[in-house]
């Protein structure tokens, strides 16, 4: 019976308050890491792929097919889309492999919050077993008094 109080009582003093790692790792954040995490999170869907993939169609079908007069980026060259897309990739670039670490090191931080919830079940389960065990003996002598 005193093995399973001690144990208890170890487990309650060992508890560190539960804390959320959502929260932890957003704290830890600059306002330039939460942009990152931004156009990670933004240019990384369909929607901003429509918006690019429909910019080109109209440039390039306006350029090819528009009135002669008003095209400004010339066929079959294209030079000023050229330009303006590389320098889109040029900054996106680095900006998404800078969301994607951010991301990555708080996959890592919920994994380890994750791991320190599944130890403390596992301490309090077996503390419970323990316990379960204790009142199984306790009961067996009480059946065994009663038989007597």
């Amino acid at each position: 019976m005193t093995k399973q109080t001690i144990s208890l009582e170890e487990i309650r003093k060992s508890k560190k308050p539960v804390r959320n790692a959502n929260i932890v790792h957003n704290e830890r954040l600059s306002s330039l890491d939460h942009f990152a995490i931004w156009i990670t999170d933004h240019i990384g869907t369909m929607g901003f792929f429509f918006v690019i993939f429909f910019w080109t169609v109209i440039w390039l079908g306006w350029n090819i097919l528009g009135p002669a007069e008003l095209r400004f980026d010339p066929y079959p060259a294209f030079v000023l889309w050229l330009f303006i897309s590389n320098m889109i990739q040029i900054f996106l670039m680095p900006l998404l492999l800078i969301g994607q670490n951010l991301q990555g090191k708080h996959a890592e931080a919920r994994a380890e919050a994750d791991f320190d919830v599944n130890t403390k079940a596992e301490q309090e389960i077996e503390t419970i077993l323990i316990h379960l065990e204790n009142q199984n003996e306790i009961m067996l002598e009480i059946l065994n008094k009663l038989k007597q």
